[in-house]
């Protein structure tokens, strides 16, 4: 007797439910109530907190496990994972439902051997409290995850969820985090099988190998809980990740999964944009644009350029800059000096500040404030600057660079303290961050060009390859003022700064301070940007802290990069300035009934 593909399907669910069962696996009701019924049958799904884990092997039928990721709920990002039929699934709901492309990676727990080397800087934990589980939403932000409720953390009675975090010894804090859940707490699986999920690190995290470290640390616990195996699954386009997973010894095996369509999971089953050329700066705003339904031509993918229309309204842009800024604002910013000028005019204070002159007068200026800055008057991306002079033959070689970038070349009075950048929209503050100078940490074996080299790597894989340090004479002196030269051997955990500016191009860091910065620096920034009369800008001040009122205007800069402060929506305030009426309904009755909020004038 013969029998049909849907008979045999059926027996072999059929077998794999009745070896769960007495093997006594129990399938657990989450949070959300999607336990099995008599509609949907047998399944297990786990509560992560950002969405469902279905675990498809549980299910009695690809059809009731498309049921099942139809019941997605809003803001979610449900996976089933562990699909054998993943077509058969699809096709029960080939509208919402598409195949994640993502291969799956097994770590095989009885034969994986822990790391002997010593973690450089920073220490992988359990997540104990409120602050860290903030801190991991940061992170998911900053990777563009989907966030998760705080109090779920808490309140969660699923003991097959473990969260690790890695700390920063230094400052305390969090710079990673990855999420494991074990399927025999979750089902009694009788494969004692264990999951990776949510691996995450901050893109300003300042030590190498703190995804490996984070990894290895889930593979022990999982291992020393007698589970045989960690499973993954990473994008296929992922090399970076693939390519850590497999030194640790994963392995790619054949299981899928499955996801819904939805705005979340939207760049996976909508095939490539037209302007994926496009630079992260520009892409963020057009990617933005895009929700919103606005029309985008890309006019130039390398240099930025392109025009968003809606409604009849159509505006040019290069990143951040566009038609709404005037040639008269953008003037301004470009000649440092008259920025300096217009800004103190309407109170906002200033630095002393000249233009090169006789080498007496600049003599005469670094006697009386023992440090000074030299930069261009013109120039941008921290290109010809130098801080912290106090030689003169170091004066002399940098207003030399200086006069590469600008005729015209400013010496000014250096000021000890943090570099705060304020984005400043339509005259409202919407983020701010304090910038920090790259520096390098010591291993004791690796000589300070190599530690720069790698750093600079990190840098630009974390940026888009914006981001990377300068082999240059800058480098080269604030290397010499910690007692280094590039082919000297720093010493295991010595951190040496490697740049005295904080600009991001030359691998800086960025470090959101939005929800703490003084009233007064607010105010100092959006009356700077009221003098120059600019609806967007990047003010930037050098403060004592974000906390304290005390500051002094050091430049504005009429092109920020808006995706260097994410997750503030600094492109959704940017598409709302560019058109109103493209701000969500629900958004604009909100504003209309809520008070509005004082803006310092």
């Amino acid at each position: 007797m013969t029998i049909s593909h849907s008979q045999r399907r059926d027996r072999t669910q059929s077998y794999r439910l009745r070896r769960m069962r007495e093997q006594g696996a129990k399938p657990l009701r989450n949070r959300e109530g999607h336990g099995p019924s008599a509609s949907d049958g047998l399944g297990v799904s786990v509560d992560c907190g950002w969405g469902n884990l279905h675990f498809a092997q549980t299910f009695e039928s690809p059809t009731a496990l498309a049921e099942r990721m139809r019941k997605e709920g809003p803001g979610r990002r449900d996976i089933a994972f562990y699909v054998r039929e993943p077509h058969v699934a699809l096709a029960s709901a080939p509208q919402e439902l598409f195949l994640d492309p993502s291969h799956t990676y097994r770590l095989d727990l009885s034969t994986y051997r822990s790391s002997r080397r010593k973690l450089q800087g920073f220490t992988v934990r359990r997540m104990t409290n409120e602050e860290d589980a903030d801190a991991v939403n940061r992170i998911y932000a900053a990777r563009h995850m989907v966030t998760v409720r705080p109090d779920f953390f808490w309140h969660r009675k699923d003991r097959a969820l473990v969260y690790l975090i890695a700390e920063d010894n230094a400052s305390g804090a969090v710079v990673g985090t990855v999420t494991g859940v074990d399927h025999v707490r979750a089902f009694d699986d009788p494969e004692r099988g264990a999951s990776l999920w949510c691996l995450a690190v901050d893109p300003q995290a300042r030590h190498p190998g703190i995804g490996e470290a984070l990894v290895r640390r889930l593979a022990e616990v999982f291992q020393a809980r007698g589970n045989a195996y960690l499973d993954l699954s990473v994008l296929h386009d992922n090399d970076q990740a693939i390519s850590l997973y497999e030194k640790l010894g994963f392995y790619q095996i054949p299981v899928y999964a499955i996801k819904r369509k939805n705005p979340i999971n939207e760049r996976l089953f909508a095939g490539p944009r037209p302007e994926s050329d496009l630079n992260p700066y520009a892409r963020l705003i057009v990617d933005e644009a895009r929700r919103r339904g606005i029309d985008i031509e890309v006019v130039d993918a390398e240099g930025g350029f392109f025009r968003l229309t809606y409604g009849g309204r159509s505006v040019l842009c290069r990143e951040s800059l566009s038609e709404m800024t005037s040639a008269v604002a953008m003037s301004i910013c470009d000649d440092k000096a008259v920025t300096r000028r217009m800004v103190e005019a309407a109170g906002v204070r200033v630095p002393a500040e000249m233009e090169t002159g006789s080498a007496a007068d600049i003599q005469d200026f670094l006697a009386e404030h023992e440090k000074i800055v030299i930069k261009p008057a013109r120039g941008e991306q921290g290109r010809g600057v130098a801080v912290g002079l106090t030689a003169e033959d170091d004066v002399e070689g940098a207003i030399e660079r200086a006069q590469q970038i600008s005729d015209r070349v400013l010496v000014e009075e250096f000021v000890e303290g943090e570099d705060l950048r304020l984005i400043v929209i339509d005259y409202r503050l919407v983020a701010a961050a304090i910038r920090r100078a790259a520096h390098v940490i010591g291993d004791g074996k690796q000589t300070a060009r190599q530690l720069i080299e790698r750093v600079s790597r990190r840098r630009a894989a974390a940026t888009g390859g914006e981001s990377q340090i300068p082999m240059d004479s800058e480098t080269e002196r604030a290397l010499r003022e910690s007692g280094y030269t590039l082919d000297d051997v720093i010493e295991e955990g010595k951190e040496v700064p490697v740049r005295r500016t904080a600009n991001l191009h030359t691998g800086g860091t960025i470090h959101d301070v939005t929800d703490h910065v003084h009233p007064v620096l607010i105010e100092a920034a959006v009356k700077a940007a009221r003098a120059i009369e600019i609806p967007v800008v990047g003010i930037d001040l050098m403060v004592k802290s974000h906390l304290k009122p005390d500051y002094v205007f050091i430049e504005a800069n009429e092109r920020p990069g808006l995706a260097n402060h994410e997750p503030q929506p600094t492109a959704e305030r940017f598409i709302d300035l560019l058109f109103p009426l493209s701000i969500p309904h629900a958004a604009r009755q909100a504003s209309r009934n809520e008070p509005e909020e004082p803006c310092p004038a």
